[in-house]
């Protein structure tokens, strides 16, 4: 096998349980709330979002490849999918605003972090710009 397609199979067979945690991680914490000076704030959904994107970026920084960033976030919004489509009285997610922003925020948020982790990718890193430059005597 290539070293690059090893790469790949390794990001993605890590991409796939790090999803399903994010996404079950996510269902869980997506509904938390705080009253406020008398108004219920939906932190939760918030939280879950941020917790998906960092996921997210770890796995293209730590893969050097945005496949797993986008592995994640369609696995992701399948488990996501599937928990949000039981039956009424097991489903997890709710179709009222919260739920909303948790599902087609996944979508949003693996958009966002593809195009992060492209713009990532795409830059030099520090290290190697600063190895590739000579030492300046003074």
């Amino acid at each position: 096998m290539k070293r690059g397609a090893a790469s790949a199979v390794r990001g993605i067979a890590v991409a796939v349980p790090a999803a399903l945690f994010v996404a079950a991680a996510g269902t869980a914490l997506h509904r938390q709330t705080v009253q406020w000076a008398g108004v219920e704030v939906f932190w939760g959904v918030a939280a879950a979002l941020l917790l998906l994107a960092s996921v997210q970026l770890w796995l293209a920084a730590w893969s050097r490849s945005v496949v797993p960033t986008a592995v994640a976030g369609v696995v992701g919004y399948a488990a996501v999918g599937l928990l949000s489509a039981a039956g009424p009285t097991k489903q997890l997610v709710l179709g009222d605003a919260v739920g909303n922003v948790w599902v087609f925020g996944i979508g949003a948020v693996t958009l966002v972090m593809l195009v992060a982790a492209s713009r990532v990718r795409a830059a030099k890193p520090a290290a190697a710009a600063v190895a590739g430059e000579p030492l300046s005597r003074r």
